[in-house]
């Protein structure tokens, strides 16, 4: 009797000898390594092809180091010049910058730092693309100022200097400060004019277009999708296969394609106009322009739409529609009133995902947009494929990121993302 009041008032062991409560902790601990170490790879995947870009990205947005690194003496030197007299700093500064750009040039860096400078004031990477010739001339006996003035007037332009003087932190804001159509002035900052303001307008008419191509992908869906999910099993499959047949063709020949019908000379013009509908001087300007843009965009996204309304419209009873008649309600009433609702969150998954891909597209508005047409994303691969000015580019990038997130925040409030489903 005692030995089993002992046992019991012991701890439970385990098969091995271990106390039950260790060896449970134990187990629970070897499933949990084992399902970190089964998510190891998509962790990875996620945090080099999605996380690691959107760091570099923001980075790079503020990212100004090469001035301070380097023009380091002259940074120093310049902090002592009063920029707001209209005049060009003194010999220290001068012969600051003579010292920094001999090590500058043997590094064969001075032309770089031209160019940084010159994103912020044209004109600049001139002026340290010719820096050899004033350079190897300098007698450093003499002053250095003006030696530096007489080879190249231009150096003794104050707005040079100011330049120079803003980006001399290792972080700045100039990139945005250009982003948002604004510029630096020695009083502070300012908009510029109205024809300046391209930025603000492109992401404007970005955002505006997205949403109407949303619009057009769910007033042009929703009948197709209703059509799959209602109509027998053999039609429905021929009417997917129909949906799906563009992603098994490539997208520039979509887009392509596009061109082929809508412009001036093309296949609608030329058919109107065959009919009598137009007259050959009258052609339709379907090309080019925003109509473009939003006829071509949302040919290629709608799949996007149909899919997620189909999917919920699938799992919809047809019990619901029947019931309401029974109860007395018409076909529109039973439609509007039972049916719709079940596929909002349908609607809200395709407005999302239509919506995000929209807004971040840029080959199919640059060969159908025209002047008009054409998207932010456009504007930000120009600048890091050809302007090569990455620092913009990622601020574009960031504003781009940052309204897609206010976005999703005002979608969050309005309708929920819980509410979201793809069946």
């Amino acid at each position: 009797m005692s030995t089993m009041t002992d046992n019991q008032s012991g701890p439970m062991l385990a098969a091995d000898g271990t106390p039950l409560k260790v060896s449970l902790a134990r187990a629970l601990r070897r499933q949990k390594i084992r399902a970190f170490l089964l998510i190891v790879p998509l962790l990875a995947f996620i945090l080099i092809s999605f996380i690691a870009p959107i760091g570099d990205m923001l980075l790079r947005s503020v990212e100004n180091g090469i001035v301070p690194e380097t023009m380091p003496r002259t940074v120093v030197a310049l902090e002592e010049w009063d920029e707001a007299s209209g005049e060009a700093p003194g010999e220290a500064v001068f012969a600051a910058f003579y010292e920094d750009m001999k090590v500058a040039m043997e590094a064969k860096t001075h032309t770089k730092l031209g160019s940084r400078l010159n994103y912020d004031t044209a004109g600049i990477a001139s002026l340290f693309r010719k820096l050899r010739k004033p350079m190897g001339n300098i007698d450093e006996t003499q002053p250095i100022k003006p030696q530096f003035i007489d080879a190249e007037e231009d150096w003794g332009d104050p707005e040079v200097w100011q330049t120079i003087k803003r980006l001399s932190g290792h972080y700045t804001a100039s990139y945005f400060l250009a982003a948002v159509d604004m510029e630096n002035t020695h009083d502070g900052i300012q908009m510029k004019d109205d024809f300046e303001r391209i930025y603000l307008t492109l992401l404007w008419r970005t955002m505006v277009l997205s949403v109407a191509i949303t619009v057009s992908c769910i007033l042009l869906g929703y009948p197709i999708a209703f059509l799959l999910a209602n109509l027998p099993l053999r039609t429905s499959n021929i009417l997917m296969i129909l949906v799906l047949l563009p992603f098994w063709t490539s997208l520039l020949v979509r887009t392509s394609s596009w061109i082929v019908l809508l412009q001036q000379e093309g296949v609608i013009n030329d058919t109107l106009v065959s009919l009598g509908i137009l007259d050959d001087q009258g052609r339709l300007e379907l090309m080019y322009n925003q109509v473009g843009t939003i006829v071509a965009m949302t040919h290629i996204l709608l799949p996007f739409m149909i899919l997620p309304l189909y999917s919920v419209m699938k799992t919809i009873s047809p019990s619901y529609v029947r019931a309401a008649k029974s109860l007395g309600a018409n076909d529109w009433t039973a439609f509007w009133k039972v049916y719709f609702p079940n596929t909002v969150p349908g609607i809200g998954a395709g407005a999302v995902l239509v919506f995000i891909l929209a807004i971040g597209y840029y080959i199919t508005p640059e060969l159908v947009g025209g002047t008009s047409g054409i998207f932010i994303s456009n504007r930000i691969a120009y600048h890091i494929s050809s302007s090569l000015n990455w620092g913009l580019a990622a601020a574009l990038g960031v504003m781009l990121l940052g309204l897609i997130l206010v976005f999703y925040w005002l979608y969050d409030r309005i309708v929920g993302i819980d509410n979201v489903k793809l069946g």
